[in-house]
């Protein structure tokens, strides 16, 4: 219940405007973070966990939106941090040294999610019409991409208490 509770409030807070592309289109993204403890105490053990539910604004092409003002600066924010996001998966798929998290909030808050410590389910949603065929080809571009990234076995974080 209290769970329903707060996602309850950040739905009531999510900001929503109509764009020539969207009657109803998110400005922002949502990350709904429930950290989560198990304790054993026969082996005197404790497990810690977190699980990250993201729901992300998809990018927006300026030229079919004909966003302006407000919603031309939401659209801009949601489009750079995108791109952070992609940067990022490139990066662990290079298997680069250094994974630019710092490069967005979306990225930093998204750290303990994507550097290893866990598994990450990404689900895409296409456009089913054509006039939003170059949207669906780029969600499915960016999809391969996360595909392709190796974030190897999770971890456990067991704690003896």
């Amino acid at each position: 219940a209290a769970v329903d509770a707060v996602v309850a409030c950040a739905a009531r807070h999510r900001c929503v405007a109509s764009t020539e592309m969207n009657a109803v289109s998110s400005r922002s993204h949502a990350v709904f973070t429930l950290h989560l403890t198990g304790t054993n105490a026969e082996r005197r053990a404790r497990l810690r966990g977190a699980l990250h539910l993201v729901d992300l604004a998809g990018s927006e092409r300026l030229d079919r939106s004909h966003a302006q003002g407000q919603r031309l600066k939401e659209a801009q924010s949601i489009n750079k941090s995108l791109s952070a996001l992609a940067g990022v998966f490139a990066s662990l798929n290079a298997k680069r040294s250094h994974v630019p998290y710092r490069d967005s909030r979306l990225t930093f808050l998204l750290q303990p999610a994507l550097s290893g410590d866990g598994k990450t389910l990404l689900f895409v949603n296409l456009s089913p019409t054509a006039a939003s065929a170059n949207e669906s080809l780029c969600s499915l571009r960016f999809a391969k991409q996360v595909n392709q990234v190796e974030l190897g076995k999770a971890t456990r974080a067991v704690e003896t208490v």
